[in-house]
């Protein structure tokens, strides 16, 4: 049986922050405008239990924040389809043509707002444990460990940096890393270094993990000696690198040596009507409200976009 195809103005491909924005701005816009999430809406941030850095919102859970803007994108008119995923993407200048298991969709523009995928923690009970001691956002979760004992898990500067955050709410610290140093930046090494109550394991990895309903201790294993400890811990934030949510658009789109979307704060990508939004894209900083003003951009870049195309068209005839 042959898939149906749509023509749209607007295909947004993710629905965390970015791409939610994105279609509230879109939609606003008057744009046939829809929303593709290959698994539940929100993204990341859907499983923060509590974000205190969202301005205008001095405390709320991830998947409220997710839910309050999921409402507004569809009050405004966009479409939003969940659970379809995107197995092939066509998109250049002259067409762009997206394949999912549902529908063939010719849309007129494109925004790209996937996001990134984070390493999971390799242990059999990492699922288990999600959000119930293992995090993989310390600015989203951190304040929860006030006064307790926490392990960051990785060496670069994402774990150096998430040390730092902790520091402010642990009253023990824990780096496990399985090099024999950490791979940071020098002074974000050394500010890691210098931080006080905290433990560097190095050479080590993380075996098991186990807690009744929370987590409450793990096995190490020295990964040359094979020596293992248990350590009592209430959380494990994990920064074992991110996986830009990229490999379909390889062959039309400009990804940086990192997998990112090449992108500035135009959130323009090389080929002409196809944007790109939030932690997909190049970018120094990432964070819930720099994925929202990449959302607004793109759809208004988008929006003006189709109506300089529709312009010419006009002038064409």
């Amino acid at each position: 049986m042959s898939k149906p195809h749509k023509s749209l103005d607007l295909l947004i491909i993710g629905a965390g922050i970015a791409g939610l924005t994105a279609g509230l701005y879109a939609a606003r816009m008057k744009l046939d405008t829809l929303i593709l999430e290959d698994a539940l809406v929100g993204g990341q941030i859907r499983d923060a239990y509590i974000v205190e850095n969202y301005p205008g919102l001095p405390k709320v859970k991830g998947s409220d924040l997710v839910k309050t803007l999921e409402q507004q994108a569809l009050e405004a008119g966009a479409v939003l389809d969940e659970f379809d995923q995107v197995l092939s993407a066509k998109l250049t200048a002259a067409e762009k043509i997206v394949e999912t298991h549902s529908a063939v969709y010719q849309p007129q523009a494109v925004i790209l707002a996937g996001g990134m995928e984070r390493r999971q923690l390799p242990i059999v009970e990492e699922k288990r444990f999600r959000s119930h001691g293992i995090h993989y956002c310390e600015l989203c979760d951190g304040h929860l460990y006030e006064g307790k004992t926490v392990a960051v898990v990785g060496g670069g500067n994402a774990a150096a940096g998430a040390l730092k955050v902790l520091s402010k709410y642990a009253k023990k610290l824990y780096l496990i890393h399985r090099s024999p140093q950490m791979t940071a930046e020098p002074t974000e090494q050394q500010a890691a270094l210098d931080l006080p109550n905290t433990e560097f394991l190095f050479q080590t990895q993380i075996l098991s993990a186990a807690g009744e309903t929370e987590l409450q201790r793990v096995v190490v294993e020295n990964v040359h000696t094979k020596e293992q400890r248990t350590l009592d811990l209430d959380g494990i934030f994990v920064n074992i690198g991110v996986i830009p949510r990229t490999s379909l658009y390889s062959q039309d789109i400009t990804l940086h040596a990192s997998g990112h979307i090449i992108a500035g704060e135009s959130c323009e990508t090389n080929v002409p009507g196809v944007f790109a939004a939030g932690d997909i894209r190049t970018k120094p900083i990432r964070q819930l409200t720099t994925a929202a003003a990449d959302g607004t951009v793109a759809a208004l870049l988008a929006e003006r976009y189709l109506t300089k195309q529709k312009d010419t068209k006009i002038k064409q005839e």
